[in-house]
């Protein structure tokens, strides 16, 4: 009978340390971040936000993105970029278009919705990431070295004039783990 009940618990034991290594393994796949000026460098003064979600296969060589911005003005492009909170870097993923050159114009007035989805492989890398495997977009999301952006730009000189024309970035945000 003790032998049986040690078993059991031994049982319910090793199960729960199953779905807890399953658990984490899912949430390290996932990873968000909210948009908003107030994160950009310098700091924007704009109604825009937006949320940006991706998840990671597990094979670990695809992640599924998603992009939602509300509030926004001439839409020209947006990226992944390679640097810490409070420092712009450079672009390591095209996610709005999908791939350069930059577009020679905007979605002209507000959008609201969804800008962009789709797949990032190894493939999808530039700037400094390029020709590596995406692990490396991976590993600098996990020690929160990325952020999401999106430009908007309304064509006019001169530039940075208010919401609607910062091509530098208008909402930004650090990638981090979904929680």
């Amino acid at each position: 009978m003790r032998r049986s009940r040690v078993l059991s618990i031994t049982i319910l034991v090793l199960a729960l340390l199953l779905v807890a290594t399953t658990v984490s393994a899912s949430s390290s796949r996932e990873f968000e971040t909210k948009l908003s000026g107030k994160f950009e460098v310098p700091v924007r003064a704009t109604h825009a936000k937006g949320e940006a979600e991706f998840e990671l296969n597990k094979k670990g060589t695809e992640l599924r993105f998603k992009l939602k911005v509300e509030d926004i003005t001439n839409v020209w492009m947006s990226h992944i970029h390679l640097a810490s909170a409070g420092t712009n870097g450079p672009i390591v993923v095209w996610l709005f278009p999908r791939a350069a050159p930059a577009p020679t114009q905007s979605i002209p007035g507000e959008f609201d919705g969804k800008l962009a989805e789709g797949v990032i492989t190894a493939a999808d890398l530039t700037g400094p990431l390029a020709g590596q495997p995406l692990s490396a977009l991976i590993d600098a999301i996990r020690a929160g070295n990325t952020y999401v952006n999106v430009h908007t730009n309304d064509f006019v000189d001169p530039q940075n004039t208010g919401p609607g024309d910062f091509p530098g970035g208008e909402i930004r945000g650090q990638l981090h783990h979904h929680d």
